[in-house]
């Protein structure tokens, strides 16, 4: 696609670095302003962030940078959100390192009974706002942030693998707009087919009635999946719009009426491969619908290798 690519939920930006070829406009966003922070400071400047984030797994430190990032969430973003140069590679680091060695869900949710007073990590009961106390993710050997990455070309491979690896992201995401803030406020013709074919990837939090884990996620909003729905109901018909749309089972299902298409896929890691009543069955309830004006799957210019 040598159009547009947009990314409302940006997340981990799997399906834009997976691409073959970059289109001629990339337009990121996520209201978690630690998401938004990390792909801005990484474009900015690559080194800062890996001296940042270049630190063995350890549980105290993994507590300690857990507590400092919750204490200051809603004023960075506002600052994030109040300008579109700022960003932080202190806290970018940080978070990388911290969700690498992390277990599970609730990461930098702020939903936790923990909290830091005068330099300690106290339990101040199940009131407010605080941190979990979790487990140091130990598998892997304990690499923490030297865990296996995507490859990027011979990158990231040697002494200074952290620092190559994180350059050759930032070259990747040079021309890459990252903004920070809810979905719908970006979701409009100057931002889309106003630039022509517009490629729209919407991974947005699994509703509960997608059998998704409570709390997994640190922006939690149960009525966003269904506006999602919706937008792409009104939408979908667009001849320029080429919308893919990420859910669980049936949910979307009523898009089919529309002349969407639905494909399946398996997920490989994460949640998906998580226990349900002794099977895996969560990783085979991935499915994306794809609106009408989206290309075969014979074609593989839809969303290069998705």
């Amino acid at each position: 696609m040598s159009g547009t690519m947009f990314e409302p939920f940006a997340g981990s930006l799997a399906v834009l670095l997976g691409r073959h070829h970059a289109p001629r406009v990339e337009t990121l966003n996520d209201l978690d302003g630690f998401v938004c922070n990390v792909w801005r400071a990484l474009a900015a400047d690559p080194d800062a962030v890996a001296h940042w984030c270049d630190f063995p797994p350890n549980e105290c430190q993994q507590h300690a940078v857990h507590t400092w990032l919750v204490g200051q969430r809603d004023e960075f973003t506002a600052r994030l959100m109040g300008d579109p140069d700022y960003y932080d590679t202190k806290v970018a680091g940080r978070w990388l390192y911290g969700i690498c060695c992390w277990i599970g869900s609730g990461w930098c949710s702020g939903n936790g009974a923990w909290k830091s007073v005068d330099g300690q990590l106290l339990h101040l009961g199940n009131a407010g706002q605080g941190v979990r106390r979790n487990l140091l993710h130990l598998g892997d050997a304990g690499r923490g942030v030297h865990r296996q990455r995507l490859h990027l070309g011979d990158a990231g491979r040697g002494q200074h693998g952290l620092h190559v690896w994180f350059q050759a992201l930032a070259s990747r995401l040079r021309h890459v707009r990252v903004c920070c803030g809810d979905w719908e406020r970006i979701m409009g013709p100057s931002v889309t087919y106003k630039h022509g074919t517009t490629g729209v990837l919407l991974d947005p939090p699994y509703s509960l009635e997608e059998g998704r884990t409570p709390g997994l996620y640190a922006q939690d909003d149960l009525s966003v999946a269904h506006d999602v729905q919706e937008w792409c109901m009104n939408n979908g018909a667009h001849p320029l719009l080429r919308i893919a749309l990420c859910g669980y089972g049936t949910v979307h299902d009523v898009l089919l009426e529309q002349g969407w298409t639905r494909a399946s896929w398996t997920a490989n890691g994460g949640f998906g491969n998580q226990r349900q009543a002794g099977d895996y069955a969560n990783k085979y309830q991935e499915r994306i619908w794809f609106s009408p004006a989206c290309l075969s799957a014979q074609q593989p210019e839809l969303f290069g290798n998705l």
